[in-house]
């Protein structure tokens, strides 16, 4: 017999620049049916509802009782109260970076979805990012690590530091694999625009050596999402904007290299030999595919590929930095 995988229903909260992403990418959607959405603010829910022809929910508890996964896309400081809201009435849960305003928050969320035995996971995208999946598998032991992640000034989101704003996507990308515990972190921010810190630069060491430098601002003339991985014999990046991604190795030179192989030669006499890979980049839309991912979770009862407890540790870290300000 053939498995038969029903649709799952899903409900979004919030409906604003991202939250009507998600709308659109859910109703687009094989994986799920798209019941509605709830938006505190009736003017944008009825305008929303109007323009796009979504359900629109006056009510928060009628949209949770009516669906299986909720979709939480609202503010960070209302995350914790949507999520809790969804768990106690028996829902599976996707809720956006960061996963809430404090570590005790998300700890709480985390303890609760796994005491009901249900599903959650976190909109951390850029795991999602084509250019990352590409080269995942090659950065294995990765010792040194440098991100940059600039954007032009957006009065969206100034209400956080550039920490919880930006940097964390870098925080989640880089604890994803450095496989080791964090040993200290230091770190400056400053304000320049709003009322929190606009540019901040990290430096996270870990207690297997690894030390990772991070440099976010939100009030660049351009915009980048850029990281360097480094580990043995193998330098790679990853440009996260434009999609790309640079992968350079070194291997013992042969005793007699061609004319067009590039030798470097250290200091002790060591011949390396300089090739380049091209890893297939597949095309992909990364917030349908996070979603996605999650039904297939919830569907055959496996671990979602960004759990609640990543969301916590790049919270845990995003608050270690933002504490050295």
């Amino acid at each position: 017999m053939y498995k038969i995988n029903k649709m799952l229903k899903v409900g979004v909260l919030g409906a604003g620049h991202l939250g009507k992403i998600h709308l659109k990418l859910l109703h687009q959607s094989k994986k799920y049916e798209l019941i509605g959405f709830y938006d505190p603010d009736i003017a944008i829910g009825q305008s929303v509802a109007k323009e796009f022809k979504y359900t629109y929910f006056e009510q928060l508890d009628a949209l949770i009782d009516a669906v299986d996964v909720v979709d939480i896309v609202t503010p960070t400081l209302s995350h914790y109260n949507c999520a809790i809201k969804a768990i106690t009435k028996g829902k599976h849960i996707f809720i956006e970076k960061p996963i809430t305003n404090t570590v005790e928050e998300a700890e709480h969320i985390r303890l609760l979805v796994s005491e009901n035995n249900l599903r959650g996971q976190v909109g951390h995208v850029e795991r999602f990012n084509p250019a990352f999946k590409a080269v995942k598998s090659e950065i294995k032991h990765p010792m040194f690590i440098e991100t940059h992640r600039l954007a032009e000034f957006n009065p969206r989101g100034t209400d956080v530091p550039v920490v919880l704003d930006l940097m964390i996507h870098d925080i989640d990308i880089i604890l994803s694999v450095v496989k080791s515990p964090v040993l200290s972190v230091q770190a400056s921010g400053v304000s320049v625009i709003s009322e929190t810190p606009d540019i901040a630069n990290a430096r996270i060491e870990f207690e297997n050596g690894c030390v990772a430098n991070l440099t976010a601002s939100r009030i660049s003339l351009k915009n980048m999402r850029k990281s360097r991985f480094f580990q043995k014999d193998v330098y790679i990046s990853v440009d996260f904007l434009e999609k790309k991604t640079e992968v350079v190795k070194m291997k013992d030179a042969s005793e007699f290299p061609d004319d067009f192989d590039m030798i470097l030669q250290n200091a002790e006499g060591v011949k390396k030999q300089i090739y380049f890979e091209n890893p297939k980049i597949a095309a992909n839309n990364a917030i349908l595919d996070e979603l996605e991912t999650f039904a297939e979770a919830i569907e055959n009862n496996t671990k979602p590929i960004v759990t609640l407890r990543d969301g916590a540790n790049a919270l845990k870290v995003a608050h270690q930095i933002i504490n050295c300000f």
